[in-house]
């Protein structure tokens, strides 16, 4: 199959071109060039604009038979796709004003390490417990991903236990190492995340990975879970550590908050919170992070609804446990000359706040 923009090219030769230029993401559509996203910036290629036929070729090769099928039905589809020896790309491929559209993220054959995407020691300690929640939240391309991947392949590395990964669609793909790992994809292995989360439980698991928390049923399976005897990882969109208990919780129905707290309190073990910011020199992004570890006092915040506002505090105070703050983390990476003030001010959760602390600690 071959792509006539210019001179005839196939489909995975034109990717290629855009990968070798260091983008994160690839935007296709009709009546403009490639729109390719590099160091979070969104850029215009110089190439031809893409007409109705481009696009469509395009998702004809990405897609299988069965997928393809499936997108002419619903008119959005997400999935995978490899390009041999190169990369891995997560697809959604979507209509819009009657055309074809393509957003496309690449993602890695390597599975990243806890040093090579700069996390604290505190989150490589939370892969070697044996049971309860963790949980991952930050915006859409935030890293959430690479950062469960680390866990997971921590725990391979370390224990052997069985592992089962439900994710929409597959991002890393793991070998097993001293663990057995089982990878489902929704779409191609499952219907969905509810009924994969459930029948993983019959499957004799240790840990579970599941790739998103999207509802108040999913959030109760993955209580449960972790109440009896399992590990289970996954993802919230939200800011901070105080945001993701206070959405969990919110989740459910009034009547239930208080049961749902008595247990977020029992079984999480730890919130790490990400964002991604402008390195000082523009030349990559800086991972910033906020890291709650449930402690007694977390607990205990947990479980009064009129306590959840020292949440903050009592993270910012536990640096002795592997805790910090955002700002905390912003005020090490301004220190160390890797962002810079404008960036931290910028992602600060209060700037006034953190404007002070930096003339006094100047």
């Amino acid at each position: 199959m071959s792509l006539h923009i210019g001179k005839s090219i196939t489909v995975d030769d034109y990717l290629k071109q855009f990968i070798r230029e260091g983008v994160s993401d690839i935007h296709l559509k009709v009546h403009r060039p490639p729109l390719v996203r590099i160091n979070g910036s969104l850029r215009e290629m110089d190439y031809p604009p893409l007409t109705e036929e481009d696009t469509t070729e395009i998702a004809r090769h990405l897609l299988r038979e069965d997928q393809w099928f499936q997108f002419k039905k619903t008119n959005e589809i997400d999935t995978s796709y490899s390009i041999p020896g190169v990369t891995r790309l997560r697809l959604n491929i979507f209509r819009q004003r009657n055309t074809i559209a393509i957003a496309i993220r690449l993602l890695s054959f390597e599975i990243p390490t806890f040093e090579s995407l700069g996390l604290p020691e505190a989150v490589k300690s939370l892969a070697h417990f044996y049971r309860g929640l963790i949980l991952v939240t930050g915006a859409t391309g935030s890293g959430k991903s690479s950062t469960m991947a680390a866990i997971i392949n921590e725990i391979n590395r370390t224990k052997e236990c069985h592992i089962i990964t439900i994710e929409d669609p597959i991002e890393f793909l793991h070998r097993d190492i001293k663990s057995a790992i089982n990878q489902r994809e929704i779409g191609l292995d499952t219907t969905s995340f509810n009924s994969a989360f459930q029948s993983s439980l019959r499957q004799d698991p240790d840990v579970i990975l599941v790739g998103e928390l999207r509802d108040p049923d999913t959030m109760s399976i993955a209580l449960r879970a972790a109440e009896t005897g399992h590990l289970v990882l996954s993802t919230l969109h939200t800011t901070d550590a105080k945001e993701t208990i206070g959405r969990f919780i919110d989740a459910f129905p009034a009547e239930m908050n208080q049961q749902i707290r008595v247990l977020l309190a029992a079984n999480l073990r730890g919130v790490i919170s990400q964002r991604l910011l402008d390195s000082i020199d523009h030349s990559g992004r800086v991972l910033t992070t906020e890291v709650l570890l449930n402690t007694a006092a977390i607990q205990e915040c947990i479980l009064d609804p009129n306590r959840t506002s020292e949440i903050k505090e009592l993270i910012e105070k536990g640096e002795s446990y592997g805790m910090h703050s955002f700002d905390q983390s912003l005020m090490s990476l301004f220190r160390e000359g890797r962002i810079s003030e404008e960036e931290a001010l910028n992602y600060a959760t209060s700037q006034n706040d953190f404007l002070v602390k930096l003339r006094l600690t100047s």
